[in-house]
């Protein structure tokens, strides 16, 4: 349904037939009204600068600014920077991954459809609903952080009363379209990064003397030392980088609604993945030499709340007022990344929901391309974050880390069996790789690193419920992710009598974006306009849109 002032156009685009002939094919476009291309329901509107800040904002949220705090905690200052050098260098060879195929083929869903494309259809139904309840997870991590952030200022309101103060407002900015929506990430992010900046500054400061008069240097690494809690503390930390890390991997669903994906989407790889890498090291070091690992303050699972190594800083320094600051830069900066959330989680149900893989009303979206329902249930399932109220926010951080953690593990490490399948597919099917808009960095090294290091770690992330008596709780905690992956696995498959696609069965037509944007004149044939002549916005889809279909 088109809203009033949209058009409905009709262009007559290449198409590649079984023996690699052009065929025109005429295909129904939907435009908004401000332009953009409306494609399978979603709206093209996302420019370069979007996809970089979008991703770093979705990356970077609030906890992180206590969540350096717990890894601190758990694994020291040292042990830490170790966990988090290790999972940056696993995310960029996903991250290589994600970029040789969303920029060939940026399509709704991206490698969760790709997966079932180029592997085995129950992959991607089983991938889709690891990777949407993983974001929902997220999603509630953000709710709990917002009680955590509140009750520094106050008790009197209950946890539960901050987090459903915090979902509706949420629910309101996620429904505004995904222009605005790209808008607000662009800004919020921008200011998020200011406020790290001002964070290391800080940090400076204090370690230095400046402020508190006390210098500090590397005390800490010394006394209480540089590694804490040994491979238990490593597990933990090992989860939290990877909870933290999560979100990069979002700019290829973002390619589905990027205005020009093959020249938009490497330049945001390669520019976001070292943004992410410089601030979460940066953050880690610079907690790790301002508080030390077996600081009170700090966030545990044994805590009923925790502060920013930023905050307990300050307060040692004789500067309590500034952790009201800290607390503000942790608001605004929960503001991007928890509408991230909302949008990768929602796009990941459209995903399924348009492929039959879930209930076909999430797939329904607004004349504005907005998919206001799956938006909905993934704020309301958000909600699971008031469990807080019984439990503690420390308590229920740790669980969700351990379950977002253990679905992101999953979720890259399929990421790179689907870049294996899809390159051999691509060579058996005699395509040269100089074809390919983006090739990854050391190929195959770099993606079977990522296929076996992302299912060791999903495997020993738990190793700590074995230690000083099994730990039933945590046990579940730690590996239910595994067992529903395996069981919506094998589940789909029995049921759809599914097979992994043959090599040379693998389609590597459809959804292709490969075509610069210059050559839309000659690939689009024709408007069908009776009288001949093309309005001004029918003239930017021809320049702008090209695609190639079976």
């Amino acid at each position: 349904m088109l809203a009033q002032g949209d058009t409905k156009v009709a262009l007559n685009v290449a198409a590649s037939g079984p023996g690699g002939e052009e065929a025109g094919e005429i295909r129904s476009l939907e435009v908004a009204n401000n332009g953009n291309i409306i494609d399978d329901g979603l709206q093209r509107g996302l420019k370069d600068r979007h996809l970089i800040m979008i991703s770093f904002g979705g990356v970077v949220g609030a906890s992180i600014w206590y969540g350096t705090g717990y890894a601190i905690a758990y694994s020291g200052p040292v042990g830490a920077l170790v966990c988090f050098f290790v999972i940056g260098v696993d995310v960029f060879f996903v991250m290589q991954c994600l970029g040789e195929m969303s920029t060939l083929f940026p399509i709704q869903g991206a490698f969760i459809e790709l997966a079932g494309r180029f592997v085995d259809p129950s992959l991607s139904f089983s991938l889709g609903w690891n990777y949407f309840y993983l974001w929902i997870t997220n999603i509630a991590s953000d709710f709990n952080a917002s009680s955590i952030i509140m009750g520094y200022w106050t008790d009197a309101v209950p946890s539960y009363g901050w987090i459903l103060l915090w979902w509706a407002f949420y629910q309101g900015t996620s429904l505004l379209g995904v222009v605005v929506w790209g808008e607000m990430e662009f800004y919020f992010a921008c200011w998020k990064l200011t406020c790290i900046l001002g964070g290391f500054l800080c940090a400076i400061l204090i370690n230095t003397g400046a402020v508190g008069g006390d210098y500090i240097g590397f005390r800490y690494w010394r006394d209480p030392g540089p590694i804490a809690n040994g491979i238990d503390g490593f597990g933990q930390c090992f989860l939290l980088a990877a909870v933290y890390y999560c979100g990069t991997e979002m700019l290829a669903l973002t390619a589905a609604e990027s205005k020009n994906p093959s020249k938009d989407l490497p330049k945001a790889i390669k520019s976001t993945f070292w943004r992410v890498l410089i601030v979460f090291l940066g953050l880690v070091f610079f907690a790790g030499i301002i508080v030390p690992s077996n600081s009170p303050g700090l966030l545990t699972a044994s805590t009923r709340s925790g502060k920013s190594p930023w905050t307990i800083a300050f307060e040692t320094a004789g500067v309590p007022q500034m952790g009201h600051v800290v607390n503000v830069v942790m608001i605004t900066a929960q503001l991007s990344s928890m509408n991230s959330a909302l949008y990768v989680a929602s796009r990941s149900l459209v995903s399924l929901a348009s492929n039959k893989r879930a209930p076909a009303i999430f797939a329904r979206t607004t004349s504005n391309g907005t998919p206001v329902n799956a938006l909905v249930f993934s704020n309301l399932l958000g909600l699971i974050a008031m469990l807080n109220y019984k439990a503690g926010p420390g308590k229920v951080f740790s669980y969700l880390t351990a379950i977002s953690g253990s679905a992101t593990y999953i979720a890259w490490a399929f990421i790179g069996v689907t870049h294996l399948r899809f390159r051999q597919a691509w060579v058996i099917q005699g395509h040269a790789l100089e074809e390919l808009p983006f090739r990854a960095l050391w190929y195959p090294y770099g993606t079977w690193f990522v296929v076996i290091i992302n299912t060791v770690l999903v495997f020993i992330a738990g190793y700590g419920v074995f230690i000083g008596g099994f730990d039933a709780v945590g046990f579940v905690v730690n590996y239910i992710v595994v067992a529903v992956f395996v069981v919506l696995y094998i589940g789909w498959k029995v049921i759809k009598r599914t097979k992994v696609v043959p090599l040379m069965e693998v389609d590597l037509i459809s959804g292709r974006r490969d075509v610069p944007v210059d050559s839309g004149r000659s690939r689009c044939r024709g408007m069908s306009r009776s009288n001949g002549s093309f309005s001004r916005r029918e003239l930017h889809i021809r320049e702008t849109l090209h695609v190639q279909r079976k």
